[in-house]
């Protein structure tokens, strides 16, 4: 089986995958990653195949324009179309040569799919985040204003969709291609218990719990209590992370922050309070007992794997959606600011109050049993089987 696969450069939504890509590859499959030089090592330890993108006016690579995706639709969809016909030659001439069986898209690599679309190749979406249809995505909580804004801002959207369709895409409307719907097949690196109403979803979607990396470098747990703190590497919220060390470094706690390129800033830290760069995560999660987070839906998907309670401080629309839904589970509570008395009654409520370890428990237990790589790769495999048979019978006929 040779597989297509399309991701965007960003490292929550290409570790995920890299376990599944394992699997395939040990199991003899080909796979060929559409993806960016600063994540070669990684997808080719897999076993993939790189195919770089990088160099082609990608314009998804700046972080200024990956920032304001989220925001403005209209740049959002100018942005995809761009990036797609910067890519066109390149993938239709790579496409031609490798001839998949399927293509894997990230769900918001929509150039994946469109590619897919105008090759005529199967297309499965590889979601890192919660599955969204339209009963999930009201845990996004999007503002009747967003909405109006969307309404307005069609015309624009259209003349950028007509720009595809003059290149050989078959596309009618933009929600075609932001849209999966119950007929699309689909992997979500998270459990059926976790994903929020996944009962509305058809059997086309596996959810595959997430993928947990190894230990590789171990964390000594030096106090009875653990506290872990991570808000990922894009946030430098220096108050933030002071009312932290003053809230929680006279606790007697253990407390480990990762900060990204932020630790220059700080010093004469309590002996307890140890501020990295980065960590090894899964090793300090191991051993922790509260975790304060951003709500990235890897990094809660990891703390709660490892039966860690969770403090919630989301950031973004996708980020609260993570956080509604571990509340809505007993597996955390959210923080009510910044101040260091709602810090300091945050950790201890999830520290005193058992309920919350219990239904971390839950959670974890629920990844635990989920197939994992192996059900993507037996999944796959029964898609790629069905896609041959069916050549097979129109040729026949």
């Amino acid at each position: 089986m040779k597989i297509a696969w399309f991701c965007i450069p960003a490292h929550g939504h290409t570790n995920p995958t890299l376990g599944v890509v394992k699997e395939l590859t040990s199991a003899g499959h080909q796979v060929f990653y559409f993806s960016f030089e600063m994540f070669r090592e990684k997808i080719e330890k897999a076993g993939a195949v790189f195919i770089g993108c990088d160099g082609y006016d990608f314009d998804m690579e700046d972080k200024e324009n990956a920032d304001r995706v989220g925001k403005d639709k209209v740049f959002a969809t100018e942005l995809l179309v761009s990036s797609t016909l910067a890519l066109d030659e390149m993938t239709t001439e790579k496409i031609g040569e490798i001839k998949p069986d399927l293509i894997v898209s990230d769900s918001v690599a929509f150039w994946g799919k469109l590619v897919a679309m105008k090759h005529g190749v199967p297309y499965v979406s590889s979601t890192t985040t919660f599955a969204f249809n339209r009963y999930s995505a009201k845990y996004m909580k999007e503002t009747p204003w967003d909405i109006a804004k969307m309404l307005f801002a069609l015309p624009r959207i259209n003349k950028q969709i007509n720009r595809l369709r003059e290149q050989g895409y078959p596309v009618k409307g933009l929600l075609e291609i932001v849209q999966n719907d119950n007929d699309t097949n689909t992997i979500v690196y998270t459990s059926k218990y976790f994903q929020p109403v996944a009962e509305t979803f058809s059997d086309r979607y596996h959810f595959i719990g997430p993928s947990i990396r190894p230990i590789t470098e171990p964390v000594a747990k030096t106090a009875e209590k653990t506290v872990f703190i991570s808000m990922g590497t894009v946030n430098q919220n220096r108050e933030f992370y002071r009312s932290c060390i003053h809230a929680l470094g006279k606790t007697g706690w253990q407390v480990i922050i990762s900060m990204g390129t932020n630790t220059e800033h700080f010093d004469n830290l309590p002996d307890q309070v140890q501020i990295h760069a980065s960590v090894d995560q899964m090793a300090v999660l191991s051993i922790a007992d509260a975790f304060i987070t951003h709500c990235g839906m890897n990094s809660a998907s990891e703390g709660l794997y490892f039966k860690v309670p969770l403090i919630l401080f989301p950031q973004t629309p996708e980020q609260g959606a993570v956080a509604r839904r571990t509340e809505e589970l007993g597996a955390g509570i959210r923080l009510k600011s910044i101040a260091e008395k709602d810090i300091l009654e945050a950790v201890q409520t999830v520290l005193t109050d058992p309920s919350y370890k219990r239904n971390a428990e839950k959670v974890s237990d629920s990844f635990r049993s989920s197939g994992g790589a192996a059900e993507a790769r037996q999944f796959l495999e029964e898609l790629a089987g069905h896609a041959a048979a069916a050549r097979t019978y129109g040729i026949d006929r």
